[in-house]
């Protein structure tokens, strides 16, 4: 991340998107949340190519929304929404290019991860991986903002557009079932 792109408060590079500075300002908005948006949409996806493109298709809208962002909203949790949208919607035409009647979106996911190249955890982490694969998605997209992100169950909400109290259920659902899968398996 750039030190420059550091510097400015995401209200800041609003202003500066809406004060006729756009590409300067989006430029820095991408330094800024390039990789957390690669790394939450690489979670979801699996694949790195298909979470570079994501990451490209969250950009674009992004970038042909933020003409329109309120400010009442936070710029990162107005990204991360679009992000997941983005890649739940890429994984949603993905089963649907898929005519295997018994296509199994963990099964396909898993099959990736197993092939990537990019992947460079151990065993244990192949294995964790795996097991949040199991989850439901809305589970799955939960645990990952709230551990790996470690985003407040507020700003969670905000992106999934849903109440603090469904997200804690669901975050501790989906960490009752990594333990069951971890120590079953």
């Amino acid at each position: 991340m750039s030190s420059e792109s550091k510097s400015y408060s995401d209200n800041e590079l609003v202003a500066l998107f809406q004060e006729g500075r756009a590409e300067y300002a989006f430029n820095m908005i991408v330094l800024k949340y390039q990789e957390r948006l690669y790394w939450h949409i690489r979670k979801i996806v699996i694949s790195h190519d298909d979470a570079d493109d994501v990451v490209q298709n969250t950009l674009l809208k992004a970038w042909k929304g933020l003409e329109l962002f309120r400010s009442d909203a936070q710029l990162y949790t107005w990204l991360y929404r679009i992000a997941t949208n983005e890649a739940l919607t890429f994984l949603n035409s993905k089963k649907k290019r898929i005519f295997i009647p018994i296509f199994s979106e963990e099964h396909d996911l898993s099959q990736v991860l197993e092939s990537d190249p990019y992947f460079q955890g151990d065993e244990a982490e192949k294995k964790f991986q795996k097991v949040l694969l199991k989850l439901p998605e809305k589970q799955r997209l939960v645990f990952n903002m709230k551990y790996f992100d470690d985003m407040k169950y507020e700003d969670i909400a905000e992106v999934l557009n849903t109440s603090v109290g469904a997200l804690k259920a669901s975050y501790h659902h989906a960490v009752k079932k990594i333990e069951k899968y971890l120590t079953h398996d």
